[in-house]
Protein backbone atom coordinates (compact mmCIF):
# COMPACT_ATOMS: atom_id res chain seq x y z
CA UNK A 1 0.00 0.00 0.00
CA UNK A 2 1.19 3.65 -0.54
CA UNK A 3 1.28 5.99 3.22
CA UNK A 4 2.88 9.45 3.96
CA UNK A 5 5.82 8.86 5.64
CA UNK A 6 7.24 11.13 7.99
CA UNK A 7 11.48 10.97 7.52
CA UNK A 8 12.27 13.51 10.19
CA UNK A 9 11.82 17.28 10.60
CA UNK A 10 11.10 18.91 7.19
CA UNK A 11 10.72 16.03 5.43
CA UNK A 12 8.15 13.74 4.17
CA UNK A 13 7.28 11.25 1.37
CA UNK A 14 4.37 9.17 -0.68
CA UNK A 15 5.69 5.89 -0.59
CA UNK A 16 5.45 2.23 -0.48
CA UNK A 17 5.08 0.02 2.90
CA UNK A 18 3.69 -3.03 4.06
CA UNK A 19 0.06 -3.31 4.25
CA UNK A 20 -1.17 -3.10 8.17
CA UNK A 21 -1.98 -6.74 9.54
CA UNK A 22 -3.70 -7.83 12.92
CA UNK A 23 -1.90 -7.67 15.73
CA UNK A 24 -4.13 -7.96 19.06
CA UNK A 25 -7.41 -9.58 18.92
CA UNK A 26 -9.11 -6.26 19.36
CA UNK A 27 -7.61 -4.75 15.95
CA UNK A 28 -9.45 -3.34 13.09
CA UNK A 29 -8.33 -3.20 9.61
CA UNK A 30 -9.73 -0.21 7.88
CA UNK A 31 -9.50 1.11 4.34
CA UNK A 32 -9.71 4.85 4.44
CA UNK A 33 -11.76 6.28 1.70
CA UNK A 34 -11.11 9.86 3.03
CA UNK A 35 -8.71 12.01 5.18
CA UNK A 36 -7.08 14.90 5.93
CA UNK A 37 -4.14 17.00 7.10
CA UNK A 38 -4.14 18.28 10.99
CA UNK A 39 -2.49 21.45 12.59
CA UNK A 40 -0.45 18.90 14.51
CA UNK A 41 0.47 16.99 11.63
CA UNK A 42 2.40 20.19 11.03
CA UNK A 43 3.73 20.69 14.24
CA UNK A 44 5.15 16.86 13.97
CA UNK A 45 6.94 18.05 10.63
CA UNK A 46 8.40 21.21 12.16
CA UNK A 47 9.92 18.43 15.07
CA UNK A 48 7.83 19.77 17.44
CA UNK A 49 6.70 16.43 18.75
CA UNK A 50 10.01 14.05 19.50
CA UNK A 51 7.79 11.15 20.02
CA UNK A 52 7.56 10.67 16.33
CA UNK A 53 9.73 9.07 14.62
CA UNK A 54 11.17 8.85 11.28
CA UNK A 55 9.03 6.31 9.53
CA UNK A 56 6.08 6.94 10.90
CA UNK A 57 2.75 7.34 9.02
CA UNK A 58 1.09 10.66 9.80
CA UNK A 59 -2.77 10.97 10.20
CA UNK A 60 -4.98 10.08 12.89
CA UNK A 61 -8.54 11.89 11.12
CA UNK A 62 -10.68 9.81 8.57
CA UNK A 63 -13.61 7.25 7.58
CA UNK A 64 -13.21 3.94 6.03
CA UNK A 65 -14.50 0.46 5.14
CA UNK A 66 -13.51 -2.48 7.48
CA UNK A 67 -11.36 -4.69 5.56
CA UNK A 68 -10.59 -7.58 8.76
CA UNK A 69 -11.34 -7.62 12.54
CA UNK A 70 -9.68 -9.37 15.11
CA UNK A 71 -11.30 -12.35 16.87
CA UNK A 72 -12.35 -10.41 19.67
CA UNK A 73 -14.19 -7.86 17.96
CA UNK A 74 -18.02 -7.42 18.34
CA UNK A 75 -19.45 -4.22 16.76
CA UNK A 76 -17.89 -4.29 13.54
CA UNK A 77 -17.53 -6.92 10.54
CA UNK A 78 -15.51 -6.50 7.46
CA UNK A 79 -17.32 -4.29 4.91
CA UNK A 80 -18.96 -1.85 8.04
CA UNK A 81 -18.38 1.78 7.06
CA UNK A 82 -16.92 3.71 9.86
CA UNK A 83 -15.29 6.82 11.28
CA UNK A 84 -11.91 6.41 12.91
CA UNK A 85 -11.58 9.03 16.38
CA UNK A 86 -8.36 10.42 16.72
CA UNK A 87 -8.07 8.94 20.25
CA UNK A 88 -7.95 5.28 20.78
CA UNK A 89 -9.99 4.08 23.58
CA UNK A 90 -9.33 0.65 25.50
CA UNK A 91 -12.74 0.85 27.28
CA UNK A 92 -11.29 -1.00 30.54
CA UNK A 93 -8.32 1.55 32.25
CA UNK A 94 -8.92 3.78 35.10
CA UNK A 95 -9.02 6.60 32.86
CA UNK A 96 -11.79 5.31 29.94
CA UNK A 97 -13.93 4.50 33.20
CA UNK A 98 -14.43 8.37 33.74
CA UNK A 99 -14.27 9.15 29.57
CA UNK A 100 -10.90 10.52 29.97
CA UNK A 101 -10.05 8.26 26.76
CA UNK A 102 -6.72 10.92 25.98
CA UNK A 103 -5.18 9.34 28.49
CA UNK A 104 -6.33 5.63 27.95
CA UNK A 105 -3.63 3.22 29.33
CA UNK A 106 -3.36 1.46 26.28
CA UNK A 107 -4.30 4.12 23.61
CA UNK A 108 -5.10 7.98 23.74
CA UNK A 109 -3.76 9.92 20.63
CA UNK A 110 -1.24 7.26 19.18
CA UNK A 111 -2.52 7.15 15.51
CA UNK A 112 0.24 9.12 13.31
CA UNK A 113 2.10 9.48 16.70
CA UNK A 114 3.44 6.52 18.24
CA UNK A 115 1.81 4.12 15.90
CA UNK A 116 0.90 4.30 12.20
CA UNK A 117 -1.87 7.20 10.89
CA UNK A 118 -4.56 7.62 8.54
CA UNK A 119 -2.40 9.46 5.82
CA UNK A 120 -2.60 5.81 4.10
CA UNK A 121 -4.56 3.38 2.02
CA UNK A 122 -4.98 1.05 5.04
CA UNK A 123 -4.61 1.81 8.69
CA UNK A 124 -4.78 -0.63 12.11
CA UNK A 125 -6.98 0.72 14.45
CA UNK A 126 -6.60 -0.70 18.12
CA UNK A 127 -8.94 -1.63 20.29
CA UNK A 128 -11.45 -1.31 17.50
CA UNK A 129 -14.96 -1.40 19.37
CA UNK A 130 -14.25 1.38 20.95
CA UNK A 131 -12.41 3.41 18.77
CA UNK A 132 -14.52 3.41 15.61
CA UNK A 133 -18.02 4.46 15.42
CA UNK A 134 -20.67 3.26 12.63
CA UNK A 135 -21.46 5.75 10.02
CA UNK A 136 -25.25 6.52 9.53
CA UNK A 137 -26.56 5.64 6.08
CA UNK A 138 -26.78 8.63 3.98
CA UNK A 139 -24.38 10.35 6.48
CA UNK A 140 -21.80 13.17 4.74
CA UNK A 141 -18.46 11.70 5.06
CA UNK A 142 -17.04 14.96 4.54
CA UNK A 143 -18.00 16.40 7.46
CA UNK A 144 -17.79 12.73 9.46
CA UNK A 145 -14.12 13.29 8.90
CA UNK A 146 -15.13 16.51 10.76
CA UNK A 147 -15.98 14.52 13.48
CA UNK A 148 -12.61 12.61 14.08
CA UNK A 149 -10.87 15.50 15.89
CA UNK A 150 -11.24 19.26 15.31
CA UNK A 151 -15.41 19.50 16.60
CA UNK A 152 -14.73 17.73 19.59
CA UNK A 153 -11.24 19.07 20.32
CA UNK A 154 -13.37 22.42 20.06
CA UNK A 155 -16.36 21.77 21.96
CA UNK A 156 -14.49 20.03 24.94
CA UNK A 157 -11.39 21.60 25.41
CA UNK A 158 -12.54 25.32 24.18
CA UNK A 159 -16.52 25.36 24.61
CA UNK A 160 -16.77 22.58 27.60
CA UNK A 161 -13.91 23.66 29.76
CA UNK A 162 -14.32 27.32 29.12
CA UNK A 163 -17.96 26.32 30.76
CA UNK A 164 -19.51 28.60 28.17
CA UNK A 165 -22.97 29.76 29.04
CA UNK A 166 -26.40 31.47 27.17
CA UNK A 167 -25.65 35.10 27.24
CA UNK A 168 -22.00 34.76 27.61
CA UNK A 169 -19.63 37.22 25.88
CA UNK A 170 -16.72 35.06 24.43
CA UNK A 171 -13.51 35.43 22.58
CA UNK A 172 -12.03 33.06 20.08
CA UNK A 173 -8.37 34.10 19.18
CA UNK A 174 -7.59 32.06 15.78
CA UNK A 175 -9.74 31.49 13.16
CA UNK A 176 -8.23 27.76 11.94
CA UNK A 177 -9.95 24.83 11.49
CA UNK A 178 -10.57 24.36 15.08
CA UNK A 179 -11.30 28.22 16.48
CA UNK A 180 -13.73 27.64 13.43
CA UNK A 181 -15.26 24.05 15.21
CA UNK A 182 -14.87 25.82 18.59
CA UNK A 183 -17.22 28.87 16.82
CA UNK A 184 -19.76 26.40 15.39
CA UNK A 185 -20.18 24.08 18.87
CA UNK A 186 -20.09 27.37 20.80
CA UNK A 187 -23.46 27.81 19.50
CA UNK A 188 -25.02 24.90 21.41
CA UNK A 189 -24.96 27.05 24.18
CA UNK A 190 -26.34 30.09 23.20
CA UNK A 191 -23.45 32.93 24.55
CA UNK A 192 -24.75 36.42 23.73
CA UNK A 193 -21.65 37.39 21.86
CA UNK A 194 -19.13 35.60 19.66
CA UNK A 195 -16.07 37.35 18.95
CA UNK A 196 -13.60 36.32 16.56
CA UNK A 197 -9.58 37.17 16.32
CA UNK A 198 -7.33 36.46 13.62
CA UNK A 199 -5.13 38.31 11.16
CA UNK A 200 -6.82 37.08 8.06
CA UNK A 201 -9.67 38.80 6.84
CA UNK A 202 -10.77 36.20 4.65
CA UNK A 203 -11.09 34.01 7.72
CA UNK A 204 -12.88 36.55 9.85
CA UNK A 205 -15.35 36.88 7.16
CA UNK A 206 -15.67 33.32 7.06
CA UNK A 207 -16.46 33.40 10.81
CA UNK A 208 -19.62 35.61 10.13
CA UNK A 209 -20.94 33.69 8.37
CA UNK A 210 -20.78 30.83 10.69
CA UNK A 211 -21.96 32.73 13.36
CA UNK A 212 -19.75 35.06 14.91
CA UNK A 213 -21.35 38.43 15.92
CA UNK A 214 -17.79 40.20 15.78
CA UNK A 215 -14.48 40.35 14.18
CA UNK A 216 -11.13 42.31 15.10
CA UNK A 217 -8.35 41.96 12.71
CA UNK A 218 -5.17 41.80 14.24
CA UNK A 219 -2.62 44.18 12.37
CA UNK A 220 -5.25 46.42 11.84
CA UNK A 221 -7.20 46.54 15.18
CA UNK A 222 -5.60 46.24 18.37
CA UNK A 223 -7.46 43.32 20.04
CA UNK A 224 -7.14 44.08 23.95
CA UNK A 225 -8.07 47.53 23.18
CA UNK A 226 -11.17 46.75 20.88
CA UNK A 227 -12.28 43.90 23.61
CA UNK A 228 -12.51 46.47 26.33
CA UNK A 229 -14.57 49.19 24.47
CA UNK A 230 -16.95 46.59 23.39
CA UNK A 231 -17.10 45.06 26.94
CA UNK A 232 -17.26 48.26 28.60
CA UNK A 233 -13.97 47.88 30.49
CA UNK A 234 -15.12 44.88 31.86
CA UNK A 235 -13.33 42.05 28.85
CA UNK A 236 -14.83 38.51 28.22
CA UNK A 237 -16.35 35.50 30.36
CA UNK A 238 -14.28 33.09 28.50
CA UNK A 239 -11.71 33.80 26.20
CA UNK A 240 -10.65 30.52 23.72
CA UNK A 241 -7.16 30.11 22.47
CA UNK A 242 -6.62 28.48 19.27
CA UNK A 243 -3.46 29.21 18.04
CA UNK A 244 -0.36 28.22 20.38
CA UNK A 245 1.74 31.23 20.51
CA UNK A 246 2.42 32.77 23.20
CA UNK A 247 0.88 36.14 21.54
CA UNK A 248 -2.41 34.70 21.55
CA UNK A 249 -2.50 33.24 24.94
CA UNK A 250 -1.06 36.87 26.40
CA UNK A 251 -4.46 38.22 24.57
CA UNK A 252 -6.48 35.87 26.59
CA UNK A 253 -4.64 37.06 29.97
CA UNK A 254 -5.38 40.65 29.00
CA UNK A 255 -9.17 40.70 27.70
CA UNK A 256 -10.74 38.11 30.68
CA UNK A 257 -13.02 39.19 32.87
CA UNK A 258 -13.17 38.97 36.63
CA UNK A 259 -14.58 35.32 37.37
CA UNK A 260 -14.04 34.13 33.43
CA UNK A 261 -12.37 31.07 31.85
CA UNK A 262 -9.51 30.77 30.05
CA UNK A 263 -9.75 27.66 27.64
CA UNK A 264 -6.12 27.04 26.30
CA UNK A 265 -7.31 24.78 22.97
CA UNK A 266 -3.74 25.24 20.87
CA UNK A 267 -0.75 23.32 20.89
CA UNK A 268 1.94 25.32 22.14
CA UNK A 269 5.99 24.56 21.35
CA UNK A 270 7.47 27.10 23.02
CA UNK A 271 6.98 28.12 26.95
CA UNK A 272 3.98 31.29 27.76
CA UNK A 273 4.29 33.92 30.35
CA UNK A 274 1.45 33.85 32.55
CA UNK A 275 0.96 36.87 34.60
CA UNK A 276 -0.13 35.65 37.45
CA UNK A 277 1.15 38.85 39.53
CA UNK A 278 -2.50 40.82 37.83
CA UNK A 279 -4.41 37.33 37.31
CA UNK A 280 -4.54 36.34 41.05
CA UNK A 281 -7.02 38.63 42.41
CA UNK A 282 -9.39 38.17 39.31
CA UNK A 283 -11.32 34.33 40.26
CA UNK A 284 -10.42 33.07 36.85
CA UNK A 285 -9.92 30.00 35.67
CA UNK A 286 -7.33 28.43 33.16
CA UNK A 287 -7.74 24.92 31.83
CA UNK A 288 -5.91 23.13 28.49
CA UNK A 289 -5.58 19.83 27.40
CA UNK A 290 -5.96 16.96 24.87
CA UNK A 291 -8.78 15.71 23.41
CA UNK A 292 -11.07 12.81 24.76
CA UNK A 293 -13.78 12.37 22.09
CA UNK A 294 -16.08 11.65 24.57
CA UNK A 295 -18.45 14.06 22.54
CA UNK A 296 -18.87 11.99 19.39
CA UNK A 297 -21.45 10.33 19.98
CA UNK A 298 -23.38 13.39 20.71
CA UNK A 299 -22.22 15.29 17.77
CA UNK A 300 -23.13 12.45 15.10
CA UNK A 301 -26.62 13.19 17.05
CA UNK A 302 -25.99 16.94 15.90
CA UNK A 303 -24.70 16.15 13.00
CA UNK A 304 -27.51 13.77 12.34
CA UNK A 305 -30.33 16.08 13.04
CA UNK A 306 -28.94 18.74 10.65
CA UNK A 307 -27.65 21.13 13.85
CA UNK A 308 -24.46 21.37 12.55
CA UNK A 309 -22.51 21.46 9.34
CA UNK A 310 -18.52 21.02 9.97
CA UNK A 311 -18.45 20.19 5.82
CA UNK A 312 -18.64 23.88 5.34
CA UNK A 313 -15.12 24.14 6.92
CA UNK A 314 -14.15 21.96 3.91
CA UNK A 315 -12.33 24.58 1.14
CA UNK A 316 -10.08 22.02 -0.97
CA UNK A 317 -10.02 18.63 -2.68
CA UNK A 318 -7.43 16.01 -3.88
CA UNK A 319 -6.96 12.82 -4.28
CA UNK A 320 -4.99 10.96 -1.68
CA UNK A 321 -2.45 10.15 -3.77
CA UNK A 322 -1.15 14.16 -4.48
CA UNK A 323 -1.18 14.35 -0.70
CA UNK A 324 2.00 16.06 -1.26
CA UNK A 325 0.61 18.99 -2.91
CA UNK A 326 -2.00 19.00 -0.66
CA UNK A 327 0.11 19.34 2.45
CA UNK A 328 1.57 22.14 0.25
CA UNK A 329 -1.87 24.03 -0.38
CA UNK A 330 -2.30 23.11 3.78
CA UNK A 331 1.10 24.49 5.02
CA UNK A 332 0.52 27.86 3.42
CA UNK A 333 -3.31 28.19 4.36
CA UNK A 334 -4.02 32.17 3.94
CA UNK A 335 -2.25 32.36 0.43
CA UNK A 336 -4.42 29.40 -0.26
CA UNK A 337 -7.29 30.58 1.37
CA UNK A 338 -7.30 26.78 3.17
CA UNK A 339 -9.38 25.52 6.10
CA UNK A 340 -9.52 22.03 5.80
CA UNK A 341 -8.93 19.74 3.20
CA UNK A 342 -10.18 16.44 1.87
CA UNK A 343 -8.15 13.41 0.44
CA UNK A 344 -10.17 10.95 -1.55
CA UNK A 345 -8.82 6.93 -1.93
Amino acid sequence: MKALVYNGPGEKDWVEKDKPEIEKPTDVIVKVTKTTICGTDLHILKGDVPAVTPGRTLGHEGVGVVEAVGPAVQNFKPGDPVLISCVTSCGKCANCKRQLYAHCADGGWILGHLIDGTQAEYVRIPHGDNSLYPIPEGADEEALVMLSDIMPTGLEIGVQYGKVKPGDTIAIIGAGPVGMSVLLTAQFYSPGRIVMIDMDPARLELARQFGATDTIQVGTDDPVENIMAMTDGVGVDVAIEAVGVPATFDICQKIISAGGNIANVGVHGTPVELHIEELWIKNINISMGLVSTNTTPMLLKTLNSGKVNPAKLVTHRFKLDKILDAYEVFGNAAREKAMKIILNA
